[in-house]
């Protein structure tokens, strides 16, 4: 408890309440996320997952509450919230005429990074895109566009990495480097992660504390409760 309390909040969400017309996804959510920390929102579809992360990124207007990355109003057309937060939610739109390797090469170095084309370099031998590195993104396969999500978010400093079921299209191998990777990132280098998932290897390998949400299906309300470390 006095190791969490010495790291820096990185996320903060206070009584989020989203609503859709008549229909509430989330009501009363809040949650705290710190540095070197993963969180697991888990529960069955429907039980608001996406809503939260999207409502993070700035993709969904919460209705009620409030979203702070690091003690700052999350806005997403803030550049300060650009240069800490990373996202793979969804398919990301890659720019149609770039190759694999030169979407990469513009995301470092728009990022401001140093020796570019080795990062690059090692980064698509981790995601085993290599062989790709000179096709554009519409070539690909729906596993290697996947690969190439997670890249772009890999290649780029972060202070929070937001990743919705990133396990999507990924064999076992797949999904086992992604969880040492992830484990790495938020070990090693401080990062927070907030993810949702289906896949419990993964969650276990991140080493995330679990947040479930779901509610009676007789109910329009989302509950979240703090599970065990696992």
């Amino acid at each position: 408890m006095g190791a969490m309390a010495r790291r820096a909040t990185v996320l903060k969400i206070s009584n989020l309440v989203k609503k859709y017309g008549e229909h509430t996804v989330l009501s009363g959510f809040s949650l705290e996320a710190h540095e070197s920390e993963a969180i697991a929102l888990t529960g069955r579809n429907g039980s608001g997952k996406s809503t939260v992360l999207r409502c993070i990124v700035g993709s969904d207007k919460p209705t009620e509450g409030t979203i702070e990355v690091l003690g700052v109003k999350a806005k997403d057309t803030d550049p300060e919230f650009r240069r800490n937060v990373a996202t793979v939610i969804d398919d990301l739109d890659f720019f149609p005429d770039l190759s694999v390797v030169e979407h990469l090469d513009l995301l470092a170095r728009a990022h401001g990074l140093e020796d570019t084309d080795e990062l690059v370099d090692s980064i698509l031998d981790e995601v085993q895109l290599v062989p790709q590195s000179g096709q554009l993104p519409g070539t690909l396969s729906s596993g290697q566009r996947r690969r190439l999500a997670l890249a772009t978010a890999f290649v780029r400093p972060k202070k929070l990495l937001i990743l919705d079921e990133p396990e999507q299209r990924l064999d076992q191998e797949g999904i086992a480097w992604l969880g040492q990777r992830l484990r790495h990132e938020k070990d090693d280098n401080g990062l927070c992660i907030v993810m949702a998932s289906h896949e419990p290897s993964l969650v276990a390998a991140v080493g995330a504390r679990v947040v479930r949400l779901g509610a009676p299906e007789s109910s329009a309300q989302s509950l979240a409760e703090p599970e065990q470390l696992i």
